[in-house]
């Protein structure tokens, strides 16, 4: 309790992605920090997600917004359930809303973040025995050499990704964006397949 308490008061006072010189590889972040992960010493799920949105940023909550309807959809869990930190721990790759790039889309999550901070998340809960490895950038973290070239191989993968000797075992999904429908149309294994096996193991594990 008191690791994880620290560790909550060490992100929320980050300022790393601030304080990146003007010249850096990213520069420096556009606006005032604002970190938003949900750490927890009793979930036995993470998800695991790319950055916050601006939505995310203005409110605190992550996945408040309809990505985050479609990811509670995917998991059948209500908004109660998922905002509880005895049942879902949520700490994206990137704690802070990169900002927008030429058009208008999100950019990736901070290059700094992950590399400073992941693993002491990581370590901070050993109980986790799900991660839900949401988007490239979580996939590349968290399955390292068992991800494939592409997000949709990987997710296509998925079998061999959560195979029972990982610990934590590992299941990758696509970001629940808006913009990904077109891909949810194309590919309904991940409806069909997926999406079964994703809730009974969220069931199990939340009780």
């Amino acid at each position: 309790m008191a690791e994880i308490a620290a560790l909550r008061a060490s992100i929320a006072a980050c300022r790393i992605c601030r304080d990146q010189p003007l010249g850096g590889e990213q520069g420096r972040l556009p606006h005032e920090p604002r970190p938003v992960a949900v750490l927890s010493d009793t979930a036995r799920i993470l998800i695991a997600g790319q950055a916050p949105g601006l939505r995310v940023h203005e409110t605190g909550l992550p996945f408040n917004d309809a990505s985050g309807d479609r990811l509670r959809d995917w998991l059948q869990v209500s908004r109660e359930q998922f905002y509880d930190p005895a049942l879902f721990a949520i700490v994206p790759m990137g704690f802070c809303f990169p900002g927008y790039d030429a058009n208008g889309s999100d950019l990736p999550p901070r290059r700094e973040c992950a590399p400073h901070w992941r693993a002491k998340v990581m370590k901070a809960m050993p109980q986790v025995e799900l991660v839900l490895a949401v988007g490239q950038y979580a996939q590349a973290w968290h399955l390292g050499g068992m991800r494939e070239k592409s997000m949709t191989a990987t997710v296509m993968a998925w079998r061999r990704c959560i195979a029972p000797e990982a610990a934590p075992a590992v299941l990758p999904l696509p970001h629940p964006s808006w913009r990904n429908t077109g891909w949810l149309k194309r590919n309904p294994w991940f409806a069909a397949e997926l999406l079964p096996e994703l809730r009974k193991r969220v069931k199990t594990l939340i009780g």
